[in-house]
């Protein structure tokens, strides 16, 4: 095991609000608003943060290094100048598959032990 994978375990586990917060970020550059939105559509809204809530993690985020505030801006007509946008740096994807993966360790557990009889794709 590498010096980057030990330390990106370091991390875990993580919250599950924060590993919803990194899944976001891991398909795109988004502001807080739309983070919230993509994690609510990805978990068929199981999972719903409040704004309080997710400038929380992100404050943490942010000060672990694992996401960063973007400084470039989308184009002109697609942007809300109040927003800000966050952008996943390598160390949170890092971070956000030594979660994946310890998750799926214990899945894999789970189904040896017919906990969970099939396999789901995302």
């Amino acid at each position: 095991m590498g010096a980057a994978q030990d330390k990106a375990e370091s991390f875990g586990p993580l919250t599950p609000a924060m590993f919803h917060v990194l899944l976001a970020l891991a398909g795109d550059d988004l502001h807080g608003y739309a983070i919230l939105k993509e994690v609510e559509l990805r978990t068929g809204g199981k999972v719903r943060l409040s704004t309080g809530t997710l400038y929380g993690i992100i404050k943490r985020l942010l000060n672990d290094g694992l996401v960063v505030e973007l400084r470039s801006r989308p184009a002109e007509s697609n942007d809300d100048e109040r927003r800000r946008y966050y952008r996943l740096t390598p160390q949170g994807r890092q971070v956000a598959t030594a979660e994946a993966e310890r998750m799926d360790e214990i899945l894999s557990i789970a189904r040896s032990r017919n906990l969970l009889k099939k396999i789901r794709t995302a």
